[in-house]
């Protein structure tokens, strides 16, 4: 049986530092509200809990 041969690992040093671009405003509020919704779908949710009580 022979082993394939594996690719060589990508260093760690290189994979560091993402940055996230966002060109155009369409974008950014897509961004920041993928970022808040579930924020306030939570709050949202205390409060209906809240609320029924």
């Amino acid at each position: 049986m022979m082993r394939e041969k594996q690719p060589t690992p990508y260093p760690a040093e290189k994979a560091r530092g993402g940055e996230i671009i966002l060109r155009r405003p369409w974008q950014r509020v897509v961004f920041i509200l993928g970022l808040a919704l579930p924020l306030l779908m939570l709050f949202y949710l205390v409060i209906l809990l809240f609320a029924t009580q």
